[in-house]
This record gives C-alpha cells, structure tokens and sequence, in this order.
C-alpha cells in the first residue's frame, strides 16, 4: 500500500490532522465515559500518521502502535512527546496494560475472520479490568454503500496533493471489499505525477464482531456515532 510506504510523507496532504479534531473529541468522550475509572494511559493500535493522537494527547498519555515505519516517522514530527512503536496490532506485545485501547479504521486492514479475532484479542491483553477498548471500523457488512469521494490538501512548502477515492465490494458473499485511489501529487518546483494505489479492507457482520469481541472476554455494544458509522465499545470486565 503506498500511502503507507512509498507516499508516507505526503500524509499530511492526503489527510489533514486538523481535519481530526472533532472526530477525536468524540472518541475522548466516549472513552471517558465508558472507563471505569476514567482513563488516563490510552495505547491506539494502528495509529498511522499520528492524526487522532495530536488532538488526544493533550487527554490522555498516548502509546502509538503501527505497522508502518514511515507513518511512525510521520507520527513523531506531529507528536514528538507520544512513545511510538512498530508492531502488528494481531501480535505486538508490549508487556503492559492500559487504561483504554483505541483502534481507528487501521481495523479494516483485518481482512479474515483470524486476523480480525487476533486484532481482538491483542487488545484485551493490552486492557487493564475495568477498562474499554473502542474499535472505529469504516464499515460492517450492514452498512456498506459503494462510493466515490475526493480530497487533498496544498502544503505550506509549496506542495499539493488531490485524490479521486473509488470504493466498491466486487464479491458480496467474501470478507473484503476495495478501495482504489488516483493521487496526483504536485512538487515544490511545480511538476506533477499521478500514481494508482489500491487496498483491501475486511468487511463483516455486526454479529461477527459482537461473536469476536465476546469471545474474547468483553462485554460489549455497538452504537452509531455522528458520521453515521457503526462502531463498537467493549469493556474488559475483569
């Protein structure tokens, strides 16, 4: 996947971190209220570039788990003060436990019934007894609608990027659906390019996840939030 390789530097670009603000809060919400008592270390498992973190670490002690190394080098630019650490969210083992975990749409890239369930279960390992873990996935196989969307952002140095984002499920009876994105990407001397990068995301019922996320040990519950998504808070009762 290039955004997270080769592309990593212009994730900013892509996605902006202020563009994250309101969603974050909304996640510091429901993580407050749901931790008993309320948290104050929060391992996010999948962070990415860092964009969640910078509006949650002024909340919370954050520790940022991610595959990518160059999304982690992004990361500690924007959250210099955050512990970053490579690692598989199915596997990372960090020896610990916190207070809350939080995993964003990093969860779509658990493309099986395995991998999703490893992904689960690394998380109760990673939560503290009274705490809660909120999983942010894209889409549930009840909620999936193919699209098309458009974004990017100019940077102060004088680049810019734009993205045409195409998202379909090609076989309705599997675990995965694709997205395919066109990135133009203009330098700071003017030149531009345009490189195609596709990914597959899983994609299951809300009966899987609840399955999974008892299974695992949590009690659990599914709500809508307000960009209509349905995502899922499971607490670690002992």
């Amino acid at each position: 996947m290039k955004l997270y390789d080769e592309l990593a530097e212009w994730w900013p670009l892509f996605s902006a971190p202020d563009d994250y603000a309101e969603e974050a809060a909304f996640f510091a919400r429901v993580l407050t209220d749901a931790c008993e008592p309320a948290p104050r270390t929060v391992l996010e498992l999948g962070s990415g570039g860092g964009n969640n973190a910078l509006h949650l670490k002024s909340k919370f002690e954050m520790t940022l788990v991610d595959l990518s190394p160059h999304m982690l080098a992004v990361s500690r630019k924007l959250n210099p003060e955050c512990e970053h650490r490579v690692g598989d969210m199915r596997t990372v083992n960090l020896g610990r436990t916190f207070d809350a975990v939080f995993i964003h749409d990093a969860i779509a890239y658990m493309t099986s019934e395995a991998a999703l369930g490893a992904a689960v279960s690394n998380a109760y390992r990673h939560c503290r007894a009274g705490g809660v873990v909120l999983f942010v996935p894209d889409r549930v196989r009840e909620t999936f609608v193919a699209e098309t969307k458009h974004g990017g952002h100019d940077g102060d140095d004088g680049r810019g990027l734009r993205y045409l984002m195409w998202t379909v499920d090609p076989e309705p009876t599997d675990t995965t659906y694709r997205t395919d994105f066109a990135i133009m990407l203009r330098e700071q001397n003017g030149d531009t390019g345009v490189t195609h990068d596709y990914h597959i995301e899983g994609l299951f019922p809300r009966a899987e996840w609840m399955r999974l996320l008892r299974e695992a040990g949590f009690e659990a519950r599914s709500l809508t939030d307000e960009w209509g998504r349905e995502i899922f808070v499971a607490k670690r009762s002992r």
